[in-house]
């Protein structure tokens, strides 16, 4: 679509005026008004024209998946038959902020390639809709806008680039999983060998009966477990569809979750997932192997933003009856008061009598903010009071939840993989599960 430029709406917008002006000063020059209206008319023509003539050429390569949280790029190439100034932009629909507009100065018959930056909130698929170009003419009265229909498609999926990134600062004990069996000794309580004793050595581990054997001293050595069950289970009530630091809380812990996975299978455990909110909506059965981690990003992926209710009998009561071994169970979810999470504490008291439980729950920082600076003023001063008393609520039930024998961990967004991991490493430390 070719259409008139600002330059020519103010040009032609001034002929009249102007025409009017001459024509009370100067009588004999008012051809000067209809002059200045036919030449702004004729630079209009000129430009069309021109951009009829004008040939441009735009391919878009747009990313195969999104991360949730993960900035990406789409790829814009473009071409033109003569050296011009071209704007861009993509129309897209879905779980993201609209996309900026772009400039590009393009030389004649060469291609050029920009790249637009897209950032999805929410899960669930961005489409990029139609690209939108627009180049002016040489004399700036009229412009060009083509429109381009892309129809393309890209999933948003829990962000695993992420998670790969934070399990490296657990990598380095596990660096050569996958490649050969790798043996931690020193921690664990499983059998690996026997070895003379050293200075520095617990004394604890020396093997008498050995000892006399050899005539020396012997000790044993330990290698950590594995082989353990380790059983996501995430929330999807309407709870956890809250937004904190840009994202739902789902999304955040779906993060934790999956670093949790990719941990856990590198030390050799077997991991699984549950997904529940007023039923269970997935279910994995825990397996070994780093192509497990595959179907726990499937799994998760599949996992919907929901409105209702969570009912933890109900899901963990069958989450209790698919598990016919010791589990170490990491709950993801969120409450508001101790009111609220009664229900909840009384269910998951009931599954840590067989297994071991994480409780997993993201630090309300809008808490915090009330005590960040003195209070000035009466609504201030009550805002505090009640952020006080939420916040003694939510210690009063993870108090609770530590009397059942229930290890509790909360982080804000930022820090609640790696709390999460660290915790598992201590469980794996203590040879608790």
């Amino acid at each position: 679509m070719i259409h008139p430029t600002a330059r020519a709406a103010v040009a032609v917008g001034i002929a009249a005026p102007a025409a009017l002006v001459v024509a009370f000063v100067a009588p004999a020059w008012w051809v000067l008004g209809p002059a200045w209206l036919a030449v702004a008319l004729a630079a209009i023509a000129v430009d069309a024209a021109s951009l009829i003539r004008r040939h441009i050429d735009a391919d878009v390569e747009p990313p195969q998946v999104l991360h949730v949280g993960e900035p990406d790029r789409v790829i814009v190439r473009i071409a033109c038959s003569e050296s011009v100034t071209i704007e861009f932009t993509i129309d897209v629909e879905g779980p993201t902020a609209p996309l900026d507009t772009h400039s590009a100065r393009l030389a004649a018959d060469e291609t050029t390639e920009r790249e637009i930056e897209i950032y999805a909130h929410r899960r669930g698929n961005v489409r990029l809709a139609s690209l939108w170009l627009r180049s002016a003419g040489p004399l700036g009265f009229a412009a060009r806008t083509l429109r381009r229909p892309l129809d393309a498609d890209c999933p948003v999926v829990p962000n695993i680039a992420s998670v790969k990134r934070q399990a490296l600062a657990f990598a380095a004990n596990d660096a050569p999983l996958g490649i050969k069996p790798q043996i931690e000794k020193g921690t664990g309580s499983e059998f690996e060998a026997l070895r003379e004793y050293a200075a520095g050595l617990d004394t604890r581990t020396i093997d008498w009966k050995h000892s006399a054997r050899h005539r020396k001293l012997v000790c044993k050595e330990f290698q950590t477990e594995r082989n353990h069950h380790v059983v996501l289970a995430l929330d999807t009530g309407h709870l956890m569809a809250e937004t904190v630091d840009g994202l739902p809380k789902l999304d955040h812990a779906i993060g934790a979750l999956l670093l949790l996975g990719y941990v856990s299978l590198q030390a050799g455990d077997k991991v699984g997932v549950t997904a529940f909110d007023a039923r269970t909506r997935a279910f994995v059965t825990p397996s070994g192997g780093m192509g497990t981690m595959a179907r726990l990003q499937r799994a998760f992926a599949g996992v919907d933003y929901s409105t209702e209710e969570t009912n933890f009998t109900l899901a963990l009561a069958e989450l209790r009856g698919r598990l016919s071994r010791r589990s170490l169970i990491v709950v993801a979810t969120d409450f508001v008061d101790t009111v609220t999470a009664d229900l909840m504490i009384d269910n998951v008291g009931y599954l840590a009598k067989r297994h071991l439980i994480v409780f997993v729950a993201l630090s309300d920082t809008s808490l915090e903010d009330p005590f960040a600076r003195r209070p000035d003023d009466l609504e201030h001063v009550a805002r505090a009071v009640v952020a006080y008393d939420l916040m003694r609520e939510r210690r009063a039930v993870f108090t609770r939840l530590a009397r059942l024998g229930v290890l509790c961990v909360e982080a804000p967004a930022s820090r609640l993989g790696p709390s999460l991991v660290n915790r598992y490493l201590a469980v794996k430390a203590r040879d608790q599960i």
